[in-house]
């Protein structure tokens, strides 16, 4: 299930779809088709464009001081994924360090008296410790004590880890706890309603923003880029994950 989440969508997203129309148009020698996966490429990879879809992926969202964050039971960091670089140890490296570090920092306020972190995990990669038990190490590390700190057990997805993380708090005895929710901008809103689904009280703290405050329109905005065209993928993405979990 988790490989075909990560396949089906290529095929929809702007990429995929204009290779796929380019391709055919010109085997069979459409002008038409092929006009219109250029026109899809070239759209999708416009940075106006880009930047547009992922700000309203993120809800137009803004960092929260974390002063004026209220406490709750639990700070829930989800998973990033990361890279295991080649050689012979199994060294984990940075995803994205924003949820972890945003977690970290609410703990170091005295936001919550527990850091838990999710136990993403692939089966293609049999041989790594799950996301969850590396970035408790560097908790820590950072001076956490290994006593507020919690792991979930092994997570494919989201509605896994909102799943794994009810469990993990209800064991621990907290009946509808309230919880500050860790994860990208562009993917809160998503996690905040699978969280609330498993009776979670949820108090966003989105991080991982896109976008740079005060950032001016200039002439390059209007030329295709790789970074647009990636923004304009993962916006896209989303807003497809949300659709899922919401037939489902």
């Amino acid at each position: 299930m988790l490989l075909l989440n990560k396949v089906l969508p290529l095929f929809v997203l702007p990429l995929g779809f204009s290779l796929i129309l380019l391709i055919w148009g010109l085997l069979r020698r459409r002008r038409a088709v092929t006009a219109i996966g250029l026109l899809v490429l070239l759209v999708s990879s416009n940075p106006l464009v880009g930047n547009f879809l992922i700000r309203s992926a993120e809800q137009w969202a803004e960092r929260r001081p974390v002063t004026t964050v209220a406490p709750a039971d639990a700070i829930v960091v989800l998973s990033a994924g990361r890279t295991v670089p080649p050689g012979p140890e199994k060294v984990t490296e940075w995803g994205d360090a924003n949820r972890f570090f945003g977690g970290l920092e609410l703990f170091q306020a005295g936001r919550s008296p527990l850091l838990v972190f999710t136990g993403a995990w692939v089966s293609w990669e049999p041989e790594t410790p799950p996301e969850g038990e590396v970035l408790a190490e560097f908790a820590r590390a950072s001076g956490v004590p290994a006593a507020q700190i919690a792991v979930t057990g092994k997570v494919g997805n989201t509605a896994d880890e909102a799943r794994e993380v009810a469990r993990l708090l209800s064991e621990r005895g907290l009946t509808r706890p309230r919880v500050l929710l860790v994860t990208s901008a562009f993917h809160m809103p998503r996690a905040r309603q699978q969280f609330e689904r498993e009776g979670l009280v949820v108090d966003p703290f989105p991080v991982d923003f896109w976008l740079s405050e005060g950032t001016e329109t200039t002439m390059l905005d209007f030329l295709p880029s790789a970074g647009a065209l990636g923004q304009t993928q993962t916006a896209l993405r989303e807003l497809y994950g949300r659709a899922f979990y919401w037939f489902k």
